[in-house]
């Protein structure tokens, strides 16, 4: 771009203070209780994955295996609420947010091969049925339950403080509801010698785990990838920066994700000659557009007046998103 040409940077910097605003979101939350709770389901998924094998119940590897789903992202809460504390510096100018997400991607990616080789084994199962032992399933299912009710009580106080502890909160009554499943399939195998129930539950917990695995992991990578986030509309977005009185067009537009709960945009904005004075207000406008229709907090913006010089090479940017 010539030198000639007159141009204006401004920098939104509200953004830059992101470990007070995680913080802010997590307030109230213990972290004892937290650490308590993943401790507790750690051993549990250990214990399960034991009496698994011993009781040649697959339902309660498939147990273990959403458990330790659960377990590993209490552990991910805990340590990205410890890492988000740090402030933002001169290496991570945007402060430690994706930390979250790149646990959450090494978690998911290594529940979907045990999701899949749980199925495997569950089909297997129907095919060349093994014994099982009832009794040592079914105590394996009460203690589970236990476990799971123990750490949803822990959770319970805590999850009006905090968004993610809310969402481990429910995972662990739907892992409740998984423990008295297994139960169940315990009794029918007792009582009636019903083998069967147990590749029946494994593929339902399995199934369960995938979809879940499959349902979030667009979401991390979307987000590691720098994806526009997926409920944005991003004609919409520059429809209506074009439509603020002053403004003659945009380019070099890109919004991203910095985490789950914060976005970023960057955008050229082209502005009519005129009275200096006025840009002050354009920016004013755009920033409050960004944040109370799109939900944009942190945004960079670069004004270039309108006919003076030539334009930028990437001009048409906004056409490819």
């Amino acid at each position: 771009m010539p030198q000639t040409r007159k141009e204006h940077s401004n920098h939104d910097h509200s953004g830059h203070s992101h470990g007070a605003s995680r913080s802010g979101e997590l307030e109230g939350v213990s972290d004892s209780r937290l650490l308590w709770a993943v401790i507790l389901n750690q051993i549990l998924t250990v214990g399960q994955v034991v009496a698994g094998i011993f009781s040649g119940s697959v339902a309660l590897l498939s147990d273990a295996a959403h458990n330790f789903n659960d377990a590993n992202a209490l552990l991910i809460a805990y340590i990205a609420r410890r890492i988000s504390k740090k402030d933002a510096n001169e290496r991570y100018t945007f402060g430690y947010r994706r930390a979250e997400m790149i646990g959450a991607l090494i978690n998911l990616t290594l529940l979907a091969v045990i999701g899949l080789y749980l199925v495997y084994e569950g089909i297997m199962r129907f095919m060349e049925p093994q014994e099982i032992i009832g009794w040592l399933m079914a105590a394996t299912a009460l203690l589970a339950l236990v476990i799971d009710v123990a750490t949803a009580l822990l959770l319970w106080a805590m999850s009006r403080g905090s968004l993610n502890v809310r969402a481990a909160f429910i995972h662990n009554i739907v892992d409740a509801l998984g423990s008295v499943a297994v139960l169940l399939g315990a009794g029918a195998i007792i009582w009636f010698d019903w083998t069967w129930v147990d590749p029946v539950i494994t593929l339902l917990i399995a199934s369960y785990v995938l979809w879940q695995v499959f349902k979030m992991l667009p979401q991390a990578t979307r987000v590691l990838m720098e994806g526009t986030p997926v409920d944005l509309d991003m004609k919409e977005l520059v429809k209506k920066i074009e439509q603020i009185d002053g403004v003659s067009g945009t380019h070099h537009v890109h919004v991203w994700e910095l985490d789950e709960q914060h976005r970023a945009l960057e955008a050229h904005v082209i502005i009519q000659k005129g009275n200096p004075d006025v840009l002050e207000s354009i920016k004013r406008k755009i920033k409050h557009s960004l944040s109370d229709e799109f939900q944009i907090q942190h945004s960079t913006l670069e004004f270039e007046y309108e006919g003076v010089g030539e334009d930028c090479d990437d001009q048409q940017v906004i056409a490819d998103h």
